[in-house]
């Protein structure tokens, strides 16, 4: 169990298990930017957020972001394009790829409690889906 204060080494981690976290605060993200900006019914919000979360567009929205990273968080989004995975049903292989490495970096900065980089490159990705 993870307490205030408890501090993750995460490069104890894998960039699977950066993922795992990474995808469950990427949707909570997603969620609380549909409900608060949009007012939508459960069907559509649902739809929108399946929009946001598809690994298609996360891909979209790291190659968007990825020269806005810093040197570290390339890294970890390298870790997770390289990583090990099942093959996709629903997408292309590297989209796939790409997803996971999107979100082993959302998971990897939520670990090392950076909400406030997180925030950012959260409304970097919003900028580009107006777009």
């Amino acid at each position: 169990m993870i307490r205030k204060g408890d501090n993750i080494d995460t490069r104890m981690l894998s960039a699977i298990q950066l993922a795992y976290i990474g995808d469950a605060v990427y949707e909570l993200l997603v969620r609380t930017y549909i409900i608060t900006n949009e007012e939508l019914t459960i069907n559509k919000m649902h739809k929108s957020v399946v929009n946001f979360v598809k690994a298609e567009n996360q891909a979209k929205y790291l190659r968007k972001i990825e020269d806005s990273l810093h040197e570290e968080e390339k890294n970890i989004v390298r870790r997770g394009r390289n990583s090990k995975s099942t093959t996709p049903k629903n997408t292309t292989f590297m989209d796939y790829k790409y997803a996971t490495g999107l979100e082993a970096l959302i998971g990897y900065l939520y670990l090392k409690k950076d909400k406030e980089r997180i925030f950012q490159l959260f409304e970097m990705i919003l900028s580009t889906e107006k777009e």
